[in-house]
């Protein structure tokens, strides 16, 4: 197992990693829409707040030797499902190889956020 950090990306707010990769794939944890240069949550939209999920994500796979296209699987979770339109059009920009999902309304996220992604993909 190998843990991967980047400072391009959030630090995580609690006792884990940003990612850890082992037997080839990358285990990217849930990531909430803070911007990495504050540390704190500037987006307000779900659509600002999913697209800085996005690319949180995007710096985290590149930093493990990956990239969005080889995701395989994500779990997301909005705080409010009448998002789901709005998070869709986002989410469909980044993850364009549709890779397997799932999608749950949550009652709260860390910090207030109204998104949060994690996914698992192949190394390059």
């Amino acid at each position: 197992m190998y843990t991967i950090a980047t400072n391009a990306a959030p630090e995580a707010i609690g006792p884990y990693a940003q990612a850890q990769m082992a037997l080839g794939f990358i285990f990217v944890s849930g990531q909430i829409p803070i911007d990495p240069s504050t540390g704190t949550i500037l987006a307000e939209t779900i659509i600002e707040q999913t697209r800085q999920v996005c690319k949180n994500i995007q710096v985290i796979l590149q930093a493990a030797g990956s990239d969005m296209t080889k995701v395989v699987k994500t779990t997301c979770y909005l705080a409010d499902m009448e998002d789901f339109n709005s998070f869709n059009a986002i989410y469909s920009e980044y993850f364009t190889n549709k890779p397997a999902r799932s999608c749950v309304a949550v009652k709260a996220l860390p910090k207030g956020a109204l998104v949060e992604i994690e996914v698992i993909a192949e190394k390059n």
